[in-house]
C-alpha cells in the first residue's frame, strides 16, 4: 500500500479521533509518524521526553490526514503545529515546552508520572491483551 499525501480523511472523522484520544487517555501525544518511526525531529524529541516518564503513552500519527489534524488540534489548544501533548485532557505543549519543563525538573509532575508507575505495575501482565489504536 503506497502513501498518498493527497488522500485525506473527513474533518468530522479526524475531529472525533482527536476528541476521543484526548478524552480516553491519561497522556496522548499527537506526532508525525509512529513511536517506531517518528517522521520529524520534534516528534522524536517529544516522544523521548514523554516516554522517559510515561513509557506507555498513547500516540496518534497526524500524517494520515495532516490538514484535518491541524484544524482539530487547534480547536483544543489554539496551536496547529505538532507535536502536541495532552495530560488528562489538558494541553501541555510541544517538544520545546516539554524540554523546558524537563530542564526545570517539572516534566515528571506535569505528566503525572507517579500515577503511571501504579498503572504500569497493575497492567504489565495485560499489555499484550490491550487493544491497539489504528492510528
Amino acid at each position: 500500500m503506497a502513501f498518498d499525501p493527497m488522500d485525506s480523511m473527513e474533518q468530522d472523522a479526524v475531529t472525533d479521533i482527536v476528541d476521543a484520544a484526548i478524552e480516553n487517555n491519561d497522556v496522548v501525544l499527537f506526532m508525525k509518524g509512529t513511536p517506531q518511526m517518528p517522521q520529524c525531529g520534534y516528534s522524536q524529541k517529544a516522544l523521548d521526553l514523554v516516554t522517559q516518564y510515561r513509557p506507555n503513552v498513547h500516540t496518534v500519527d497526524v500524517l494520515q490526514s495532516i490538514d484535518e489534524f491541524r484544524v482539530a488540534l487547534e480547536d483544543h489548544s489554539g496551536w496547529e503545529t505538532t507535536p502536541q501533548t495532552y495530560v488528562e485532557g489538558e494541553f501541555v505543549g510541544g517538544s520545546d515546552i516539554l524540554a523546558e519543563l524537563d530542564e526545570r525538573g517539572e516534566l515528571a509532575d506535569e505528566l503525572n508520572a507517579e500515577d503511571a508507575d501504579a498503572v504500569s505495575e497493575n497492567t504489565a501482565d495485560d499489555a499484550d491483551d490491550a487493544v491497539q489504536s489504528p492510528f
